[in-house]
């Protein structure tokens, strides 16, 4: 098959592969009404302070898995679940960061450095529109370059890169994300040693049980959805529960939403934020490439850059709309591009990646890495055809953010009060149900608990948790990847060691792990 046949065949298999209405010649499908449902439930989501897409995510992985199943058919419908989700969440944070001055992530808090301005100013409306343009811009853009290179980037690691090099390549990605995430490099690499360490409990493939201490729970394996969205999910929940029961006895003031008056954005005005999205759009591109690298630094980034290149009135901070474009087409423009190293590397950049990877894994039938953008000539490669089918509902999604994503946020700027007593709670009790729902297994609901309170001791002495869900999730493959490499080289254990890529990449490894902490070092002695 050709390129264009394998793009018509993704086409086809997302609109028509898995039908759940057909009526005469209108045929919908299971993936397209799931990530329709995935985006109006994403922007609420993103829309509610407290939440955040990666909470959606996790609470429908286990319960999307439960109802479609482990076969093959399931897994484009809980892909564009989660593509919906993510697409929807990034948009609907502008909301409350903007009506409520209260940013429903870190990433959204420039944003209300001149939205909440304009929105006092009776143009909550206004910055709604800009918010929605340059999130929905980015968001495109970064799809369009994920389309573009993540194919390409597979296809040159498949041909000039062999299994002692693609271990290499895992070790140095590993590396990155450790000492990048967070404020302290060895914090990050403990992270990382302690995720590589929990991935080895289990029987390995030589069938001897390995840090199991007799118990055939652990000699069986943890389940990967429990351990990664207890330390990820349930651990944040028991820190807001603590952050919560703390300031319960301060004053709290009540959230007022600003009446969102003015909601107008004609063509000249969006005509003078484009420089600003073209701007930011790319930067968040470049960050969301960078595995480990995150939306936060992204938006910091591209409000910067607008500040210093802005000469009208009002000033940054004071309600310009340049400076919402800004941050919005920056921490937007990260979300199709993370995507790049998770599909051609198998390598998840951020938390939304690892949950794309968690549901190709679970059920099976799409593998992310090089071996995807096979394009064979004489048999059809399925992977390749789910890969055009996953970007064929990410434009899907994207074209019901440009047409609907402007109305759904402003109408739901006066249903988002809900009380974090009341909402956390709630979240607690739907992911144990959604962990028991996908196995019908206590033992999982006890992983899942456990990892949660490692998750709350993590954050609470300062360790990154992204590093540790990224080292578990590498794990394996890594551990495949270098026992097939020392199997074809003869058993040789220099195998690492050979002609230029590898060791080049595992110098630079150790140069990034040795530089990071000499500098944060040198920071932290300064201050």
């Amino acid at each position: 098959m050709g390129v264009f046949e394998y793009i018509f065949a993704g086409v086809i298999e997302a609109f028509f592969g898995n039908p759940a209405i057909v009526l005469g010649p209108i045929v919908l499908s299971w993936p397209i009404i799931l990530v329709a449902l995935g985006f109006f439930i994403g922007v609420l989501i993103g829309a509610t302070p407290g939440l955040s897409g990666p909470f959606a995510m996790a609470l429908a992985l286990p319960i999307l898995i439960s109802i479609f199943g482990f076969s093959p058919d399931a897994l484009l419908p809980v892909l564009g679940f989660l593509v919906g989700v993510m697409k929807g969440a990034t948009v609907g944070g502008a909301v409350p960061a903007i009506l409520f001055n209260t940013p429903g992530t870190p990433d959204a808090f420039m944003t209300t450095l001149d939205g909440y301005p304009m929105a006092k100013n009776a143009q909550g409306g206004k910055a709604l529109r800009v918010a929605h343009f340059a999130s929905v811009s980015g968001d495109t853009f970064s799809d369009i370059v994920l389309f573009v290179c993540a194919p390409f980037l597979a296809i040159t690691i498949e041909v000039y890169l062999g299994l002692p090099e693609k271990a290499a390549l895992m070790i140095l990605s590993l590396s990155f994300v450790a000492v990048v995430v967070g404020n302290d490099t060895y914090k990050g690499l403990l992270a990382a040693c302690f995720g590589l360490l929990v991935a080895s409990i289990a029987t390995g493939s030589d069938n001897y049980p390995r840090l199991s201490m007799g118990s055939d729970v652990l000699a069986s394996g943890l389940s990967t959805i429990a351990v990664v969205i207890g330390v990820l999910v349930v651990g944040e929940i028991f820190v807001s529960l603590e952050d919560m029961w703390r300031s319960a006895r301060e004053k709290r003031a009540e959230l007022a939403a600003q009446d969102p008056g003015d909601s107008t954005l004609s063509m000249a005005e969006r005509r003078k934020l484009l420089p600003f999205i073209g701007i930011s759009m790319t930067i968040g591109t470049i960050v969301g490439a960078l595995p480990g690298i995150g939306t936060t630094l992204a938006a910091a980034l591209g409000y910067t850059t607008g500040r210093k290149i802005y000469k009208g009135t009002p000033a940054f901070g004071e309600g310009a709309p340049e400076g919402i474009a800004a941050t919005e087409a920056a921490n937007s423009a990260v979300s199709g591009a993370n995507l790049i190293p998770a599909l051609s590397l198998g390598i998840p950049g951020n938390v939304a990646a690892v949950f794309i990877i968690l549901a190709a894994d679970t059920i099976g039938g799409f593998n992310p890495g090089p071996s995807v953008f096979r394009f064979t000539q004489d048999s059809v490669n399925p992977e390749l055809v789910i890969a055009f089918a996953l970007f064929t509902l990410m434009v899907v999604a994207n074209l019901l953010n440009w047409t609907t994503g402007a109305w759904f946020m402003r109408m739901l700027s006066g249903l988002i009060r809900i009380p974090k007593q009341v909402l956390l709670p709630i979240v607690l009790l739907l992911t144990i149900t959604s962990i028991y729902v996908q196995g019908s297994n206590m033992n999982d609901v006890c992983v899942l608990l456990v990892f949660g309170a490692i998750g709350y001791l993590m954050r609470s002495s300062g360790i990154p948790v992204l590093p540790f869900v990224i080292a578990y999730i590498l794990a394996r493959p890594l551990e495949s990847t270098i026992r097939n490499a020392f199997e074809a080289t003869g058993s040789d254990p220099w195998f690492l060691f050979h002609g230029f890529i590898a060791p080049t990449l595992l110098v630079l490894a150790a140069a990034i792990v040795l530089g990071a902490g000499w500098l944060r070092g040198g920071s932290n002695k300064k201050q």
